[in-house]
């Protein structure tokens, strides 16, 4: 059988780094933030958010606005506390490669030296706090578990690193959606324990970039797991999982990375 051709989307020009909105800080909005008991940020205590909060900026970007820019010197760490954003590389000849998809309290920037590696882009309405390295640096030697839980994210990234490489080098493309539907429906929550609807934001043209396939593909994939009884599509953001069992039979004995 012949391996699916990688489909890229070509970009024209590159995009320029797009004006962010700062608004107002409440006196403390870590306290209100619903992504930081499940993002690193929960390594630092009620009593400290003051702290937390003086070294964020809050900052919120609309759908399709590019917020990293791959090349641009890492001057900053990314939290994202609501929306969607999909991480992707730029080759050589203009192609556009996405690595991966970010959500709430997901951590960007740690695998990176003097400059991103990658790129950023909001799929939806995107809202982030922006961590200055210095600032960042500081906490982390105020609060020693800050930065283990930064040092764990690390590790997690080299994992789903692993993982990507084994989907795209020797999975099926049905194991291929199987383990994104599963990984995306366990973001956040304990092994075993993941949610039975999964939402996509992301274009099918963008999950077939990332799985190594094409739009074609996907869809019909799609449409056999929803024939096979494992899901359901309620509409094209949406997947429920009705046979989680099968849907893990099915990954390759797939196990969440948290």
């Amino acid at each position: 059988m012949k391996p699916e051709t990688v489909l890229s989307t070509r970009i024209v020009s590159q995009r320029p780094r797009p004006l962010v909105v700062e608004p107002g800080r409440a006196a403390d909005p870590c306290s209100t933030c619903d992504a930081r008991s499940e993002s690193v940020c929960a390594a630092i205590d009620e009593a400290h958010l003051e702290r937390l909060a003086a070294a964020a900026i809050v900052t919120e970007v609309e759908a399709g606005k590019t917020f990293i820019s791959e090349g641009d010197p890492a001057s900053d760490f990314y939290n994202i506390s609501s929306g969607s954003a999909k991480i992707y590389k730029l080759l050589p000849d203009g192609r556009r490669q996405i690595t991966g998809f970010a959500q709430s309290g997901v951590f960007l920037g740690l695998a990176v030296s003097d400059n991103y590696v990658f790129s950023a882009e909001a799929i939806t309405r995107l809202r982030f706090c922006r961590f200055p390295r210095r600032k960042l640096r500081m906490l982390m030697d105020d609060f020693p578990a800050l930065e283990k839980n930064l040092l764990q994210t690390a590790s997690n990234e080299l994992v789903a690193a692993q993982e990507q490489m084994l989907l795209l080098g020797r999975k099926t493309a049905r194991e291929r959606l199987a383990s994104f539907l599963l990984a995306r429906s366990d973001a956040g929550k304990p092994c075993g324990h993941g949610h039975d609807h999964v939402d996509l934001p992301m274009s099918r043209s963008d999950i077939a970039d990332y799985l190594g396939l094409t739009i074609e593909t996907v869809s019909r994939t799609f449409t056999r797991l929803k024939s096979e009884g494992l899901i359901a599509l309620p509409n094209n953001t949406r997947v429920n999982i009705l046979d989680r069992d099968g849907l893990t039979d099915l990954a390759g004995g797939y196990t969440s990375g948290d």
